[in-house]
């Protein structure tokens, strides 16, 4: 039985639990609510700026985080799971973020996708915490990286922006390194982690499609043409470069053209 009478209140309620596990399985539970119909559409609440974060693991600016190597040795292995478990957790926050932020001014569905993709990243993170406790390790075991949270602040007042950077580029991203991972632990014999791993890869392209439906709807209501505001919205929110090797067959899956991240 959940306290919460909006949507609004229960994505809030995600993004200010500090615990990594109970903000996984208070997301899960919202998500149940507003399927069940027990949630109005509704966004009584402004989100934090920060959402909550536990006391572990310790959060490093991004120069000073270890380099993360290839999954050769037990150690690596669990340095590589544990930064793809900060990644999720990171990622939950972004689901719901969204939802709060932007929710009240789109379409109902936009918030049925979002809430979505947020009950996909909190099992990912359960899945990863599951692991990471099998080969004797836990999150917050590790120091992690400070800086995913930054593009939210950077693209808190511009949907068009935020989805731009997220899904479109960031979650992208994972759609381009996430194969070689997975060869990695296989390669080593740990098919148990490539085969989480493979279940996060699958899902995440219908997150980015996610981003770029939800990008083109912005896009027809400003009049403006897709690709060319996408450039120009990564050339004024996104610090960083757009790196190949691209995965241009999930990428494409997706809905995202070579010709809108080819140099």
């Amino acid at each position: 039985m959940n306290t919460w009478a909006t949507i609004g209140d229960a994505a809030c309620a995600v993004l200010t639990t500090g615990s990594a596990l109970e903000k996984s399985q208070i997301a899960r539970k919202a998500v149940a609510a507003w399927k069940a119909g027990e949630l109005s559409f509704t966004f009584p609440q402004k989100p934090p700026t920060r959402p909550a974060r536990p006391e572990k693991p310790e959060l490093l600016p991004p120069n000073e985080m270890p380099r993360r190597r290839k999954a050769g040795n037990a150690s690596n292995r669990r340095a590589l799971l544990h930064a793809i478990a900060h990644i999720e957790l990171n990622a939950i926050d972004l689901a719901f973020d969204l939802v709060v932020r932007f929710g009240a001014d789109m379409p109902r569905n936009f918030t049925d996708d979002w809430l979505s993709v947020g009950d996909d990243e909190a099992r990912h993170f359960s899945m990863l915490s599951n692991r990471l406790t099998s080969i004797d390790s836990f999150y917050g075991d590790l120091p992690a990286h400070d800086g995913l949270w930054q593009s939210a602040i950077d693209t808190a007042d511009n949907i068009a922006a935020r989805l731009a950077v997220v899904p479109m580029v960031l979650e992208a991203r994972g759609l381009d390194v996430t194969p070689s991972m997975i060869k990695q632990f296989e390669r080593v014999g740990d098919q148990t982690s490539a085969d989480v791993l493979q279940v996060i890869y699958n899902e995440e392209v219908g997150h980015v499609a996610t981003g770029c439906k939800w990008f083109n709807y912005v896009a027809s209501l400003q009049e403006k043409e897709p690709e060319t505001w996408f450039k120009e919205l990564i050339a004024s929110y996104f610090h960083g470069q757009l790196k190949p090797p691209f995965n241009v067959p999930a990428r494409s899956k997706a809905g995202m053209p070579e010709s809108y991240y080819s140099p």
